[in-house]
C-alpha cells in the first residue's frame, strides 16, 4: 500500500573537530533516524548524548522536502555545545521513504 507522505532517512556525522575531543567521538563517526524514529548507531558505535541532544531538534524539519528558499533546507551544519571541543556534525539525507501517516501517529 503507498504512503501519503514522504519523509528522509538522515544520517548526522562528525564533520570536523577543532578542539579537545573529550566526548570519544571522532570525525566520521555516526548515528542514522531511519523509519520516522528509529536512531542507529553502527555495530559498537556510540554517539554523545550532549551533541545529540543538539542536533534532535532539526531532525523533523529535514525528515521532510522544504522550500527551497526555507534556512533549513539550505545548511545541514550543526554545532555541539560544549565549546572547547568545537564538534560540528553534518546531517546528510540518505533515502527517501513513502509512509502512511495512520501508520504514525
Amino acid at each position: 500500500m503507498s504512503g501519503d507522505m514522504e519523509l528522509y532517512d538522515l544520517r548526522v556525522t562528525v564533520d570536523s573537530i577543532a578542539g579537545r575531543p573529550v566526548c570519544g567521538l571522532s570525525v566520521g563517526d555516526y548515528v542514522e533516524l531511519t523509519n520516522s524514529s528509529q536512531l542507529r548507531l553502527p555495530p559498537g558505535g556510540h554517539f554523545c548524548i550532549y551533541a545529540l541532544a543538539a542536533v534532535l531538534p532539526l531532525l523533523p524539519a529535514k525528515q521532510r522536502r522544504l522550500p527551497d528558499s526555507d534556512w533549513l533546507e539550505r545548511d545541514s551544519l550543526v554545532a555541539c555545545p560544549d565549546p572547547e571541543e568545537r564538534l560540528i556534525m553534518r546531517i546528510t539525507r540518505t533515502a527517501r521513504r513513502s509512509m502512511r501517516s495512520s501508520d504514525l501517529t
